[in-house]
């Protein structure tokens, strides 16, 4: 199963430098999501870059869309621990509720509780 040879057309791979050089895109991100080697993408970078080319630049630098992923998943561990400690604080206003029932005593004032 030999690869297809590709040929991207320069307009193509002048989008990709620009995105590239705005850090809203990785070598790597471009390597993945079209299959093409990073020797590929960095003779673009090369051919394409508007930045100055005397100028060492890092080019591999976390695009937006993996900080954003990496924030959702930040977002959606933090949303699961608040969900635990809400059932742990609806299970002990229960237990009050139940001892305040089968003691005949309101717990909650008694303790000047704010549950």
């Amino acid at each position: 199963m030999d690869k297809q040879r590709r040929t991207f057309s320069t307009v193509f791979k002048k989008e990709k430098v620009e995105l590239i050089d705005e850090g809203k895109l990785s070598v790597r991100d471009v390597c993945d999501l079209y299959d093409v080697t990073p020797t590929a993408v960095y003779k673009w970078v090369k051919k394409f870059s508007k930045l100055p080319k005397n100028e060492r630049v890092i080019i591999e630098k976390i695009s937006e869309q993996t900080k954003n992923k990496q924030l959702l998943k930040t977002i959606r561990n933090l949303e699961q621990v608040i969900g635990k400690k809400q059932l742990e604080l609806d299970y002990y206003k229960a237990i009050v509720d139940i001892v305040s029932e089968e003691t005949g005593e309101d717990i909650k004032k008694k303790y000047n509780s704010e549950l």
